[in-house]
């Protein structure tokens, strides 16, 4: 039997290549389609490659003409919340107009089931802890409001169109593949978890805590971090609810547990046994205080279930692959 085709657009990225990966392993052939500005060929696993931009419309089409994609899984965007703040031209532009590409590649070949790459940057400064899909949304930066704004439209497209497609709304991407072939290869890393790492490696100098007077207990950001694998995870299942036909537009993706970044810094420097140096620095705009998920509507309805989540088996997972990988894919 002719396995399913999906299309993953920046599948050579951190959780879009572990999401390859998945898709190989549960019976699909996924086709990646990335123009490798973030993202890196030897990320790819499996199925095929494609290099390519959302802005390159002919070039798109060539790729749904050729492999004749059932489904399409969208990653391809731009991330840094503060780089958002300083250039929203480039998080509209990448994030709004060349998506608004893909929809219309994905109609005009008749592709109507997408899973897409949203966050938790769309709650803005949250009302309630957990954070749960009814909630307002309320981002405070360009980057959550172009994943709003996108989220949006799919709305208007599946009443217009009948584009069927499911958003994940990420909290704290974090770890590495278990196998310790996959991880996060950054030219200027902004997660947490990754610059602490690092600075245990002695590639940098110290790590900068951004904020210690939140509203929080030890005065510093509280995050939800789920593990990439099991991110990956849950957008198969997140395909399989779209095939079945019963879902919602909207789902969280964490573990309903929040660490600090102090909290986080002291299981680093345990995992790794080295003592580094952490400086205080100013807040970063755009940070709310703290970020937790209910994952209970994904939980139910899509039988998600993080197996590899708990904060120690994250932070061990990044220091192998950190350890082993020091110049990233490059080594």
């Amino acid at each position: 039997m002719k396995k399913e085709v999906i299309l993953v657009c920046g599948g050579a990225g951190y959780i879009g290549s572990q999401t390859v990966k998945e898709l190989k392993e549960a019976g699909y052939f996924p086709v990646t389609y990335d123009n490798l500005l973030t993202g890196h060929r030897e990320a790819v696993l499996a199925g095929d490659f494609v290099l390519g931009d959302l802005s390159d419309t002919q070039r798109l089409a060539q790729v749904f003409r050729k492999y004749q994609p059932q489904a399409v899984m969208h990653f391809a965007a731009s991330i840094e919340v503060a780089e958002s703040v300083k250039n929203p031209a480039k998080y509209f532009e990448n994030n709004l107009a060349n998506g608004l590409n893909l929809l219309k590649v994905m109609l005009q070949h008749g592709v109507k089931k997408l899973i897409f790459s949203s966050t938790a940057a769309v709650y803005g400064n949250p009302q309630k802890i957990p954070i749960r899909e009814s909630d307002p949304t309320q981002p405070i930066n360009p980057y959550g409001l172009s994943k709003l704004m996108f989220e949006q439209i799919l709305a208007w497209y599946a009443q217009a169109y009948g584009l069927r497609s499911i958003s994940l709304r990420y909290f704290n991407a974090a770890g590495a593949d278990p196998s310790g072939r996959l991880g996060q290869d950054s030219p200027k890393p902004t997660h947490l978890i990754t610059k602490a790492i690092l600075t245990a490696l002695g590639q940098e100098p110290f790590l900068e805590v951004y904020g210690t007077d939140y509203p929080t207990p030890d005065g510093t950001c509280i995050r939800d971090y789920i593990h990439v694998k099991d991110l990956a995870i849950a957008h198969i299942l997140a395909l399989k609810a779209l095939n079945k036909g019963t879902f919602s537009p909207v789902y969280n993706l964490g573990t309903e547990r929040g660490f600090s970044v102090k909290e986080v810094i002291a299981m680093t420097k345990k995992v790794t046994k080295v003592d580094f140096l952490v400086r205080q620095a100013k807040r970063r705009p755009g940070d709310p205080a703290v970020l937790i998920a209910s994952t209970e509507q994904a939980k139910k309805e899509l039988g998600f279930k993080p197996r590899y989540s708990d904060l120690e088996t994250i932070i061990k997972t990044a220091w192998h692959w950190h350890k082993t990988h020091p110049q990233g894919y490059r080594t």
